[in-house]
Order: C-alpha cells, then sequence, then structure tokens
C-alpha cells in the first residue's frame, strides 16, 4: 500500500504552556527551543537546548496545554 501525501504538512513543532514548580507562574515554551527558556517570573530554567528538541526541566504534570 502507498503512503498517503499530506496536501499541506503539519509542523512538528509546537508550544507548550507549562507551570513553573517554584512560583506557580504559566509560561509558553517552544519544544525546539535553541535558547534557554527561564521563567519570567522567578528566573528559574525551565528548557534547555539540546540540537533538536528542548529538554524541559519541568514534570510531565506541570505541562498545562499543547497548542497548536
Amino acid at each position: 500500500m502507498r503512503k498517503k501525501r499530506e496536501v499541506i504538512p503539519q509542523p512538528r513543532s509546537r508550544f507548550l504552556k507549562v507551570q513553573c514548580t517554584d512560583c506557580g507562574a504559566e509560561n509558553i515554551v517552544f519544544d525546539r527551543a535553541s535558547t534557554t527558556v527561564k521563567c519570567y517570573i522567578c528566573g528559574k530554567v525551565l528548557a534547555e537546548p539540546r540540537g533538536g528538541k528542548a529538554l524541559l526541566l519541568v514534570k510531565k504534570e506541570n505541562v498545562i496545554q499543547i497548542l497548536s
């Protein structure tokens, strides 16, 4: 069987709304961030670049929403 080609390919990257574990503030993080992402309230590091996808330093339960 042939694999169907998408007419308009969907992006593989996405934005994540995460909650800081220290202060509880909600931040929006790009999952393929190329720079260190810090909380805008307390300054805690939320994500670090790793060449492809960024390493999220928050727990899975602190990811509030996946934004498209």
